[in-house]
């Protein structure tokens, strides 16, 4: 993480101070911020998180700082605060079940890694900030559309793995299939 994404970070923390004294004391350690007055967090399963992850940033589509909490299994994406109404619009606009979420904002909290954690920390950011984010109204509508896609995906998954659990099943599947194409 940059000076200026713990400039920004510890700037929404109710004593910036204290924040910045925290981590000049421990850089690896986690920090309790409030959500609603600099950022808004988005906070998932980690097995959606991950995969959502993964496609904005195949996608080239904008998105902030992303946080995973290893021990709860979670992934929160930060969007600019006073997002939620125009994430869950488009949530809903998407064909498909949104997964489950949570819109953390003003009056929650969000517990960050500190600005150099270690691998094995609890709290680990997948992207940290860099900067104060810049505002681009287009991160919630790619945020909602690839929760809703992202779900979509893991659920085809699931599917496919309860019909072929494993190589030696789908390979015999395709044996068969391939015995009755060449029998008719």
């Amino acid at each position: 993480m940059t000076r200026r994404g713990v400039e920004w970070l510890s700037a929404a923390a109710d004593d910036p101070a204290a924040c910045r004294a925290t981590w000049a004391d421990d850089p690896r350690a986690p920090y309790m911020l409030p959500t609603g007055r600099f950022f808004d967090v988005v906070s998932v399963d980690q097995r959606i998180g991950v995969e959502v992850f993964d496609q904005l940033l195949r996608r080239g589509l904008p998105f902030g700082p992303a946080v995973l909490d290893h021990k709860a299994q979670r992934v929160g994406f930060f969007l600019g605060s006073q997002s939620q109404e125009t994430f869950v619009h488009y949530l809903t606009q998407e064909e498909g079940t949104p997964p489950a979420c949570r819109y953390l904002s003003r009056g929650s909290v969000v517990v960050v890694p500190g600005p150099m954690p270690m691998s094995g920390d609890r709290y680990e950011w997948l992207r940290a900030p860099t900067r104060r984010p810049m505002a681009n109204p287009l991160r919630p509508v790619a945020l909602a559309t690839m929760l809703v896609a992202s779900a979509e995906l893991l659920a085809r998954v699931d599917r496919y793995g309860e019909r072929y659990p494993s190589a030696e099943v789908l390979a015999l599947s395709a044996i068969e299939e391939g015995a009755a194409t060449d029998a008719g």
